[in-house]
């Protein structure tokens, strides 16, 4: 049945001629549609049809219906007016449509969004309110007024209880459609006509711009500047104000965040910032813009002023602070060594050691067994989660792995501030949880580590990853590990985090950028440089070559998809380690020392020809740059004041001639002044302090 627009039947009843009599063949309520196809119960067969309006449309002109054609015979239905912009990459923010004008009738416009043409449908891939409840139903409402409107996307109501949207979103495709909610009547009708200028974003997050790059990274493999550039920009997307009405809906809004800028965890959601994911994002962030370093500040201390009684310290504001994880807490720890590494922020280190010291010294002891490892379950623990909310209990690797690396942090914090019983008791716990996990995790049949000692033998990324990276292994087993994470866990786009499917179906097929930087920074540590670009090159090329292109995903699923389906996040923080691998291994360069005050530049070239960059810190930039060939390795490092540092030459000593200018530093066999040095079979320069310094190493030929 076909209606105008301006005269649509809201409810009536179809009736036809049968056996002498009329009968009810359908009833139709609620309709606000100018083309309806109307169900039948049954097959029917007559000549005659009659339709009884009960109800019309209050319109502007009238209360009337006019009802222009009727087809007997199935017809599809017209396809809702619509069009999409899209937006080049995933953006966020609040967008802006310009309306010039609109039918009198107050036509109605639903925005849908998403960060993947795959489930660009007439409903948003994810609005809070899929999370909380809401008017919204999936999409952004506005009823477009006559003389047409500047159209700002904010949260809330545009007439009493009707015409809702949701305001802030993360997206790539936003797509228009002429059309209404029924609840949204009279305020809002699904017909008319719209006109549209210009769609417009106002941009809420961290603006990137050449200017504002006080660290970069350049090298002869485009590919991998690419990824190191999508990784900045994923992780500018998620530098953002902590909003009331933009943040995470399950009650993640805390009065002592609101107006600071924070890390948030994606662009999309979850937007609450969970202190885990500045193990990656803040490390990108001090990289690249080392002017908002607040924003993981303003993290950090934040959780430690919701610390627990007990020293637990929550993950994140979400569930007004009460969502218990088993890893996070350590993850403050080592965040917060990071953060002090990076800036040279003694004043937070002073401000917040008691923090520390009460989630080293009486949380963890609470959950640690007579074995001194850390065992999820005891202290009702069985229900915490961790970063996957994994089924794990018992003694798990990953979790001891990760508090062996939050022992050494806090040793050095408390070094620094010259706490020095406190470094000894973290430094000699964190060996004795290292011994630990070699005598009870380590499985000789697989060469690797277990995921945990209870349940199923499997051996997962994360754990062996970062036995590696904290220095539980040796030499043999750090090798051992990663051959055997190569042997069960490669996949097209990326190394899964399980190498088998024990813990849940399809556990050996899903990828976590989070999880595989600590295997790449692990394959760069032990000297296999060529792998762990192999596993760059997999799993970032595979997030840049597919949609929404550029930026990192949250996860990815069987065969590359989605891991999450339309809920996964496109934009996450957390998968940007790509970015401080390139920096801190390849390229080479690191902090020490807190604020920069000494380094180490120990390039690792793994067959790229050249690279370049500039890392910044309090002293002004710190910049390396290198050239690599078959014969010859040429290297300068260019050395902000008040710092000091060291550098590494690639390649063995033995077959190596390093000079500088006219002078000879070693030549293969000696050094010739006491800063050079061989430490682990390469040649190690020492005390390099402010100016430019270029290093020549020569290969010998056989």
């Amino acid at each position: 049945m076909i209606s105008n627009s301006d005269g649509v039947p809201t409810d009536y009843t179809v009736d036809v001629w049968t056996d002498g009599a009329w009968h009810t063949a359908a009833t139709v309520t609620g309709n606000d549609a100018v083309h309806r196809a109307v169900p039948f119960t049954e097959k029917v067969g007559t000549d005659r049809v009659r339709i009884t309006v009960t109800h019309a449309q209050d319109t502007s002109h009238g209360n009337f219906t006019r009802v222009n054609e009727v087809w007997p015979a199935p017809v599809e239905p017209i396809p809702v007016p619509s069009v999409t912009v899209d937006f080049g990459k995933v953006v966020v923010g609040y967008p802006r449509i310009k309306f010039t004008s609109a039918s009198a009738n107050s036509p109605g416009v639903r925005v849908a969004f998403s960060e993947t043409r795959q489930f660009l449908t007439d409903r948003s891939d994810f609005t809070r309110s899929d999370q909380a409840g809401g008017a919204g139903q999936g999409t952004d409402q506005f009823a477009v007024p006559a003389k047409g409107a500047n159209w700002t996307d904010h949260k809330g109501f545009q007439a009493g209880d009707k015409v809702f949207a949701d305001g802030l979103h993360g997206f790539r495709y936003l797509k228009i459609s002429l059309d209404a909610l029924a609840a949204d009547s009279p305020a809002a009708q699904p017909w008319g006509t719209v006109e549209i200028d210009s769609v417009a974003l106002q941009f809420t997050a961290y603006v990137g711009t050449p200017s504002t790059y006080r660290g970069w990274f350049l090298c002869s493999d485009d590919e991998l500047n690419r990824y190191w550039y999508g990784a900045a920009y994923t992780n500018e997307l998620v530098t953002d104000t902590f909003r009331q009405d933009d943040v995470d809906p399950r009650n993640a809004w805390s009065a002592t965040l609101e107006g600071k800028l924070v890390l948030q965890d994606g662009a999309k959601r979850d937007r609450d910032p969970y202190v885990g994911d500045l193990a990656v994002s803040a490390r990108t962030l001090y990289l690249t813009h080392d002017d908002a370093a607040a924003a993981a500040r303003n993290v950090l201390a934040d959780l430690a002023d919701h610390q627990r009684a007990d020293g637990w310290i929550p993950p994140a504001s979400i569930g007004n602070y009460t969502l218990p994880l088993f890893d996070y807490p350590l993850y403050w720890v080592t965040c917060s060594w990071d953060y002090i590494l990076y800036t040279g922020d003694r004043q937070y280190a002073t401000r917040y050691y008691p923090n520390l010291l009460k989630v080293l010294d009486t949380w963890y002891p609470s959950v640690t067994d007579d074995a001194g490892l850390l065992s999820k379950g005891l202290n009702g623990t069985d229900g915490y989660g961790d970063y996957a909310f994994l089924g794990r209990t018992g003694r798990v690797t990953y979790y001891n792995a990760l508090y062996v690396q939050a022992l050494q942090n806090a040793a050095q914090l408390a070094r620094l501030l010259g706490q020095k019983a406190d470094a000894a008791r973290w430094s000699t716990r964190a060996d004795k949880v290292a011994q630990a996990v070699n005598s009870l995790l380590w499985d000789a049949n697989a060469g690797a580590y277990l995921d945990s000692g209870t349940g199923a033998v499997r051996h997962a990324q994360d754990g062996n990853s970062l036995a590696v990276v904290t220095g539980i292994t040796d030499t043999a087993r750090a090798a051992s590990a990663l051959a055997h994470l190569d042997a069960t866990t490669q996949r097209p786009y990326g190394n899964a985090f399980m190498d088998n499917d024990t813990i849940f179906d399809q556990a050996s097929q899903r990828v976590y950028a989070f999880t595989s930087y600590p295997e790449i920074e692990a394959r760069f540590l032990s000297g296999q440089g060529e792998s762990a670009l192999d596993q760059i090159r997999r799993m970032y090329g595979w997030m840049d070559r597919n949609d929404p292109g550029i930026t990192h995903w949250e996860g990815i699923g069987p065969n590359g998809s989605l891991y999450e389906d339309a809920y996964t996040s496109m934009a996450h923080g957390w998968s940007t380690g790509v970015l401080p691998a390139l920096t801190n291994n390849l390229l080479g360069a690191r902090p020490i020392s807190p604020g920069f005050a000494t380094w180490e530049v120990r390039p690792q070239p793994a067959g790229v020809d050249w690279a370049t960059g500039q890392l910044p810190t309090p002293h002004g930039p710190l910049g390396v740059e290198w050239e690599n060939s078959a014969r010859v390795f040429r290297l300068t490092v260019h050395v902000p004041r008040h710092t000091e540092g060291s550098v590494v030459l690639p390649g063995d000593a033995r077959g190596l001639r390093v000079r500088v200018g006219r002078r000879t530093l070693w030549d293969g066999r000696r050094a010739s002044s006491r800063d050079v040095s061989v430490v682990d079979g390469v040649v190690t320069v020492a005390g390099v302090g402010a100016g430019d310094h270029s290093f020549v190493a020569e290969r010998s030929v056989n």
